[in-house]
C-alpha cells in the first residue's frame, strides 16, 4: 500500500509537470537564473573576501630606529615591542638588509644606487605584523611611544580605507546573498502556486472525495523538488564551467591576484547550491500550499 501511493505522488507529479510544461520550464528557468545568480554571487563574495584577506595579512607597521642605537638597545626595543597589544611578529631589517633590497627593487636600475654603499642613510628597522589587521592602527600609536623610535609608517590613511572597505564588503555581501536566496524563494513560490491554481477543479474534487491533506499536498511537494533539484544541477554546471575558466584566464593574465582555487572549497559551494535548489523548490511548494491551498 505505501509503495503503490509512493508511485502514485511520483507520477501525480510526473505527470504534472509533463502536462504543464510551459510552467515547469519556466519554473526551471526560475530555478537556473536564481541559482546562477546566488552562486555566482557567493563565488564572488569569497574571492572578495580572500582578496581582501590577502591584503590584510600583507599589511605591516615599519619601526624605524634612531641611529646609534647600541645592540643592548636594539634587544630591548624588540622585546617591547612584542609587549605592544596585537604584535604576533617581529622582525630586525638592518640598514645594510634594507639597501641590498632597494637595489633589488630598482632591478636594472640598482647602478643608481651604487653610491650610497659607502654612506647608507637608511636606518635600522623592525617590521612588525599584528594579529589581526584592524589592530595596526593603534599598535603603531602605541609603537611611536618608544625610546629609540624615529619614526612609524604603516600606510596612513590607507590602511584605514582598506579596513573600513573590506568591512562593508563582507557586510552588503553577506545580505545579497540573503536577499537573492529570499527571492528564489518567492519565484518558485509564485511558479507552484501558478501550478496549483490550474489543478484548483481537480484539487477540489479530491478533497470531497475525502482525500487527506498530506495526499493532495505530497505531489506538487515532489514538483517543487524535481524542479529545485533539476534547476539547481542545470545552475551547478553552468557555474561550474564558467568559473574554472575564468579561474585559469585569471591566473594566466593576473598571476598576483589569487583567487578561491581549492577545489574542496569550489565544490562545496556547488554542492551548498545543488542543495539550495532542493531547499528552494521544497520551500515554495510549502508557501503555496499553505498560503494558496489551505487544505
Amino acid at each position: 500500500m505505501i509503495i503503490n501511493t509512493i508511485i502514485y505522488y511520483f507520477r501525480e507529479a510526473a505527470t504534472s509537470l509533463i502536462r504543464n510544461a510551459w510552467l515547469t520550464v519556466a519554473s526551471m528557468g526560475t530555478i537556473i537564473i536564481s541559482l546562477l545568480i546566488l552562486g555566482s554571487s557567493v563565488l564572488l563574495v569569497l574571492n572578495v573576501r580572500q582578496i581582501a584577506s590577502d591584503l590584510e595579512s600583507s599589511l605591516e607597521i615599519t619601526v624605524f630606529l634612531e641611529d646609534g642605537l647600541e645592540q643592548d638597545r636594539l634587544d630591548e626595543l624588540r622585546e617591547e615591542i612584542k609587549f605592544v597589544p596585537g604584535v604576533t611578529v617581529v622582525n630586525f631589517v638592518a640598514k645594510e638588509q634594507a639597501l641590498e633590497d632597494l637595489e633589488e627593487s630598482f632591478g636594472d636600475k640598482a647602478e643608481l644606487l651604487s653610491g650610497l654603499e659607502d654612506n647608507n642613510p637608511l636606518p635600522n628597522s623592525y617590521t612588525v605584523k599584528t594579529r589581526e589587521a584592524n589592530l595596526v592602527p593603534e599598535a603603531a600609536r602605541e609603537l611611536e611611544k618608544l625610546e629609540g623610535v624615529e619614526q612609524v609608517r604603516y600606510g596612513q590613511g590607507v590602511v584605514e580605507k582598506l579596513l573600513a572597505l573590506t568591512h562593508w564588503v563582507r557586510i552588503w555581501g553577506s545580505l545579497a546573498l540573503l536577499v537573492l536566496g529570499v527571492a528564489a524563494v518567492l519565484l518558485i513560490a509564485t511558479t507552484i502556486r501558478m501550478s496549483v491554481f490550474a489543478r484548483r477543479r481537480e484539487i477540489g474534487i479530491m478533497k470531497m472525495l475525502g482525500a487527506t491533506n498530506i495526499f493532495v499536498r505530497m505531489p506538487f511537494m515532489l514538483e517543487g523538488m524535481i524542479i529545485g533539484l533539476t534547476g539547481g544541477l542545470v545552475a551547478v554546471l553552468i557555474i561550474n564551467f564558467g568559473y574554472l575558466s575564468l579561474l585559469n584566464k585569471v591566473m594566466l593574465a593576473l598571476p598576483f591576484i589569487q583567487l578561491v582555487d581549492d577545489p574542496g572549497n569550489i565544490y562545496l559551494v556547488l554542492g551548498s547550491l545543488l542543495g539550495a535548489g532542493f531547499v528552494i523548490g521544497t520551500l515554495g511548494s510549502t508557501i503555496s500550499l499553505r498560503r494558496f491551498l489551505r487544505v
